[in-house]
């Protein structure tokens, strides 16, 4: 394996060294009591070395992986400062919420706190974080620190007590203690912040690499029911070809051991956030048995994996703070969710979790969604990272117009440009690959984050193969457009279209949320009541006067249902007259007349005869046998 060099400028900023001073000789001791949770409630215990006069706490705000201010105070309640049996004057700081300003008494060396939390949410995801029968703990949610101090300079003894008869599974090591009380090794706050625990009655771990390997690699499951715990020998042998794979994408790993952390279940709030050394994710029950859901999730799991590399070791500067009080600036989101996602739906294809067919009906759908995002032509896609905390709280209604979390997708089709570009500037000789194994990898070993800018990102990428990058990237990223970046699609041997077969992945993705999607016809898309969840501007709907928010209540003079939606579409194709839609809107009735005789469209990849078929080959498995056609 070659040597990771680093570039002049660049510091590496190690999770396991710790800066000298008290706060490392005096570790923060804290308990968490997790045996409230059918009520959604967990019990937090600190003990915080703490010197006389006023003492500033904070509790963490700008969270990794959210990158953004997500760190849930409104749901800390119960909260009280002791010494000893004394209660302590308290309060919150009038302008930086997060901040608490406590008055210690003379000759007090460590003071006692006490807080709950309402766990409603669920790292950041917006739903409960426990079920009676399961729970996911994000240590942040749950700790407070001395304000100004580095993370990685704050020691911390965690502890958790869990109710009888439950397992977990968490990236932190050393546990120790009886019954179900499990106290851990002293890691820093940093560590213990990027080492989310799982736990529940229904608990399974399988091990993905031989006993005795290293590193370790296992996925850790929690359940709602024993019986979604259930894993095909397919879904072991994809899984654990998953871990191949990413070794043999990148040569190294910076972490010694990996945990995927994987909660299935209807009631906590499903998401996907990553980790050195672990992932914490959440999808619905049944994922791993039903076909269907199994294709929307497939992609979760390889996505939080490749952000071991991509996001925790190697990581923008503008995220990569201090301490979690310090804003994080989201300018290369695009690199650090985009390249991911390209990255991660790689590898589903070649570790065979996805086959080839199921890769590109995903692949149209995003790049159909990204030319019809009409927000493209005065939002830039840096903004959308730059502005991601406000993008994130917003929901569906006019996203095409306001634009969403576009540096995940179009940061996608950014990075298939590239590698396309690579590989036909080197005549084959080289690709993404190439680079991702020169940028991400170097030696293996413990977690560490090293920091990069857009400068160093271009000299990486034209020491692999030299090209205008600054020029192409500050064009894609910078830059307004009406069309979505399709030339990796297009180099890469097939092309965008439209027709009416149904799209496999908008199929299944209707089965599972009960959306109507008419987006690439008449420009909107319904909730299963007929509510218009977001129409496109200059779309066909749009230009009669239909807006999120309305309701739609009959097509053609019946009563709607998608399958009528459909009908009137192909009538509408075959004999060229407008499509009549009543819709309701603020209490009033409307009938709307669109002259739209396009028929039903869905996106689909088609080849391209005579080109090289470059897409194919990404795809193609690095370790066994090839990627399923």
């Amino acid at each position: 394996m070659r040597s990771f060099l680093l570039v002049p400028g660049i510091i590496a900023l190690s999770l396991c060294c710790f800066a000298a001073g008290p706060a490392a000789d005096q570790p923060i001791r804290l308990v968490v009591d997790l045996t409230d949770v059918p009520r959604n409630i967990f019990h937090s215990a600190l003990t915080i070395p703490a010197t006389a006069g006023e003492m500033t706490l904070v509790y963490p705000k700008w969270i990794p992986g959210n990158h953004r201010p997500s760190g849930p105070i409104a749901n800390v309640t119960g909260l009280h400062f002791r010494a000893g049996t004394q209660e302590l004057a308290w309060h919150r700081d009038p302008i930086e919420m997060y901040s608490f300003h406590v008055t210690v008494p003379s000759g007090v060396k460590e003071i006692q706190v006490a807080l709950d939390l309402i766990s409603a949410d669920s790292a950041g995801a917006g739903g409960v974080a426990a079920s009676s029968n399961l729970l996911d703990l994000n240590w942040n949610q749950v700790v407070l620190y001395p304000e100004g101090a580095a993370s990685d300079a704050v020691q911390v003894v965690p502890a958790v007590r869990l109710l009888a008869g439950w397992k977990y599974g968490t990236a932190l090591t050393g546990a120790h203690g009886s019954g179900n009380e499990i106290e851990f090794a002293p890691v820093s706050l940093t560590t213990l912040v990027d080492s989310p625990l799982i736990a529940g009655m229904n608990y399974r771990q399988v091990e993905l690499v031989p006993a005795g390997e290293i590193p370790a690699h296992a996925i850790d499951l929690v359940a709602d029911s024993a019986a979604d715990l259930e894993m095909s020998p397919e879904d072991m042998t994809a899984y654990r070809k998953l871990v191949m794979e990413a070794d043999a994408l990148f040569g190294a790993h910076h972490y010694l051991q990996y945990q995927f952390l994987f909660t299935l279940s209807d009631v906590v709030g499903h998401h996907g956030v990553e980790h050195h050394q672990s992932s914490d994710n959440s999808a619905s029950e049944r994922t791993l048995l039903d076909p269907q859901k199994h294709f929307l999730e497939a992609g979760l799991l390889p996505h939080e994996f490749v952000h071991s590399w991509n996001g925790k070791f190697r990581r923008p500067a503008g995220l990569a703070t201090r301490n979690y009080q310090e804003p994080m600036v989201g300018d290369l989101l695009w690199v650090y969710e985009g390249l991911t996602e390209y990255l991660g739906d790689v590898l589903t294809a070649r570790s065979g979790l996805w086959t080839g067919e199921q890769y590109r009906e995903v692949l149209a759908n995003t790049a159909a969604r990204l030319d019809h995002t009409a927000g493209r032509k005065w939002r830039p896609l840096e903004d959308t990272g730059v502005s991601v905390q406000m993008l994130r709280m917003l929901g569906p209604q006019w996203e095409s117009w306001r634009r969403s979390l576009d540096y995940y997708p179009e940061g996608e089709l950014i990075w298939l440009e590239v590698d396309t570009l690579i590989r036909k500037q080197t005549k084959g000789q080289r690709s993404l690959d190439d680079f991702c194994r020169h940028f991400f990898g170097g030696e293996s070993g413990a977690p560490k984050v090293v920091p990069y800018t857009f400068d160093d990102l271009v000299r990486e990428l034209n020491a692999i193969a030299p090209y205008d990058w600054a020029g192409l990237l500050k064009e894609r990223t910078k830059a307004t457009s009406d069309h979505a970046p399709l030339g990796g699609i297009e180099r890469g041997g097939w092309r965008l279209v439209y027709n009416d077969k149904p799209n496999a992945f908008l199929t299944a993705l209707a089965g599972e949320s009960k959306m109507t999607d008419a987006a690439y016809s008449l420009g909107f898309v319904l909730n299963k009541e007929g509510q218009f969840i977001d129409v496109t501007p200059g779309s066909p709907a749009y230009q009669a006067g239909i807006g999120p928010g309305m309701k739609l209540l009959a097509v053609s003079g019946r009563r709607w249902t998608s399958s009528i939606l459909g009908q009137a579409l192909h009538e509408a194709h075959q004999g060229h007259q407008p499509i009549e839609l009543i819709v309701e809107g603020s209490g009033f009735f409307k009938t709307y007349s669109i002259p739209y005789d396009g028929g039903a469209k869905q996106p689909h990849l088609e080849r391209v005869e005579g080109q090289p078929d470059a897409l194919t080959d990404i795809l193609r498995a690095k370790t066994g046998s090839p990627a399923k056609p």
